[in-house]
């Protein structure tokens, strides 16, 4: 008798016994698993509890703006807010509502840059633009909105609550721009895992630092586009917080 022949016919059928099992695990595997999908719409903005969605949100800035008792009413029941935020909306809508509202002070600001001559360019081709489905931002790349210190072992956001209603000089050269007066501070120990929370009038503070030592270096003019969702991008951490840092009312 051939033993290694027949040998060799028992190990072919015991792999091909376990290939076929292989398979069938696979199949059943296969089958059994059903990709979830969630759609999630990227366009709704969560709004306070007095917004009336039938109204239109425009409306609630435009009495913010004109009227001083619900301006007083709005700061005093969600300080924690800014107006255009609590009805859904941008800070760019915010400032094209103030431009409507005050024309004059706008063009006032912009009469100093209107002498620049501007080059006139010619024989441009036309761009074919389409509207998008949902708006930049929407998209936040949270990395973009903290800062780490010296030693990276600590994380700091800033949320804007209040800006003034100045409008910015020469928005034609400079763009639009927002002066921020209050804002929460986060700060994130790593290693620990505390957070540490605190309001800060930036601007009572500028002016305590200007009395004190003469002299500030806070930069509270930020340019709208610098303003994800109500938060600092961080970029502009530091010129925002320096006064409070000189002053050791804060430590990062």
């Amino acid at each position: 008798m051939d033993f290694k022949r027949y040998f060799g016919k028992i190990k072919n059928k015991k792999n091909k016994y376990e290939s076929e099992i292989v398979n069938k695990t696979e199949e059943n595997t296969v089958k059994e698993i059903k990709p979830k999908i969630n759609k999630v719409d990227v366009n709704t903005k969560k709004t306070l509890n007095f917004v009336n969605e039938k109204k239109d949100p425009h409306e609630y800035i435009r009495r913010y703006l004109m009227e001083s008792n619900y301006k007083d009413w709005f700061n005093r029941n969600y300080p924690n807010h800014t107006i255009y935020d609590a009805v859904g909306l941008s800070i760019s809508d915010y400032l094209n509502m103030k431009r409507e509202l005050f024309p004059e002070s706008s063009k006032n600001d912009e009469e100093e840059s209107s002498n620049i001559e501007k080059p006139i360019t010619k024989n441009f081709k036309p761009t074919i633009t389409h509207e998008s489905k949902t708006s930049f931002d929407d998209f936040i790349d949270e990395r973009i909105l903290v800062s780490h210190n010296a030693f990276g072992n600590k994380e700091m956001k800033i949320k804007i609550l209040e800006v003034s209603d100045e409008i910015a000089p020469l928005a034609g050269k400079f763009g639009d721009r927002v002066k921020i007066n209050k804002i929460i501070i986060t700060i994130k120990h790593l290693q620990t895992q505390e957070i540490e929370e605190g309001e800060f009038d930036i601007e009572a503070i500028e002016n305590e630092l200007i009395e004190k030592r003469h002299y500030t270096s806070t930069n509270r003019w930020v340019p709208t586009g610098d303003i994800k969702n109500g938060y600092l991008a961080n970029t502009r951490h530091t010129t925002l917080i320096s006064d409070a840092a000189a002053l050791d009312y804060l430590i990062f």
